[in-house]
């Protein structure tokens, strides 16, 4: 019998739904329940053989823990080493450099420093900055946000030079990117698990975050040529960060998909939210991709030291095959996003 712990949050329904699902269609041979931790001994032995992650970014105990199952065995979705490296800059420069259309982003130095930082740490650090270059490149409007933030969380829309410095003075100890707005005709949010299936859902980001009227139900939203557009991006981005679940969205203006926001390895799932049509695709892909996973041997992602720990067995080299999208960037006209 194979065991799956789901590890959560705040969120009810998308934790109920996904266990009692895994448990129908697992039928005895593949079985889920939360999980259940306290102190972790270094060499605590394997409990499950896959794990959902839905908090451990927000936990650093989690993270440490999932760690640890994964030197042990357990697959953990997703790949807690390559969530606390990850980074929405690093994720902009990659996708840009495998071809797919992204916003002209800037990364900035952070305003403020712990304590211990001095003007002698920072001697490599130009200064002032170039404001006048950065607004050169990215354009108004633009967005100021977290490089590796999430949630609409601390994030600024800005019009003008004097606009971005005040904003920019108030982030304190965040390192902060500056993105160029797309002003979008069309705006779409897509569920993508195991790196192949793909939910593409219309999406209106001026609506208030997890209102429950942000998804929006629109037959045919896409033309079939942008959807299959869409629909490569996202499994090239997905492929390339190596998450098995994961949202990416999408500014749309003349016909081009503009990836804005990509690095959500536990992406809101909850049945209030999402909707019910979202919420049951969401549960019904990721109970095939663990039963999928679970039913013949699990291959874990290469670690340096996984040849270490197990020296007489062959590690499969990932491929180095990537989808190339590319496109002409045109000007835009219309409301802007970011996230």
């Amino acid at each position: 019998m194979k065991k799956v712990g789901i590890l959560v949050g705040r969120e009810q329904t998308f934790p109920e739904s996904i266990i009692k699902s895994i448990n129908e269609k697992g039928k005895g041979k593949i079985v889920a329940e939360m999980v259940k931790v306290g102190g972790i001994k270094m060499d605590e032995p394997k409990k499950y053989d896959l794990v959902i992650d839905r908090i451990s970014h927000e936990v650093p105990y989690y993270r440490a823990t999932l760690k640890q199952m994964a030197l042990q065995g357990t697959y953990v979705v997703n790949n807690p080493f390559w969530w606390s490296a990850d980074d929405k800059f690093f994720n902009f420069s990659l996708a840009n450099k495998i071809g797919v259309a992204i916003p002209k982003t800037v990364l900035l130095p952070q305003h403020n420093y712990i304590k211990d930082i001095t003007s002698e740490s920072l001697r490599n650090l130009e200064f002032p900055i170039d404001w006048q270059g950065v607004i050169d490149y990215v354009g108004f409007p633009a967005f100021l946000k977290p490089h590796d933030g999430g949630g609409w969380k601390n994030v600024s829309k800005i019009h003008s030079l004097e606009e971005l410095w005040s904003e920019y003075n108030q982030s304190d100890k965040l390192c902060m990117t500056l993105q160029e707005g797309i002003e979008y005709d069309q705006f779409v949010r897509c569920y993508c698990v195991g790196q192949e299936k793909v939910l593409i859902m219309p999406y209106d980001p001026s609506k208030p975050y997890l209102s429950g009227m942000q998804y929006v139900n629109v037959d045919d939203y896409l033309s079939p040529e942008l959807h299959a557009r869409v629909e490569k991006d996202v499994i090239t981005i997905c492929k390339a960060l190596g998450y098995d679940l994961n949202t990416v969205e999408f500014a749309i203006k003349d016909g081009i998909p503009y990836a804005i926001d990509f690095m959500n390895p536990a992406p809101d799932a909850e049945l209030a939210s999402v909707g019910e049509a979202n919420h049951n695709w969401i549960v019904n892909a990721m109970t095939e991709f663990v039963i999928k996973k679970l039913s013949g041997e699990t291959s874990l992602p290469e670690f340096n030291w996984s040849g270490m720990i197990n020296p007489n067995k062959e590690v499969k080299a990932p491929s180095k095959k990537s989808t190339k999208v590319t496109a002409e960037k045109k000007p835009a006209t219309k409301k802007a996003v970011s996230k």
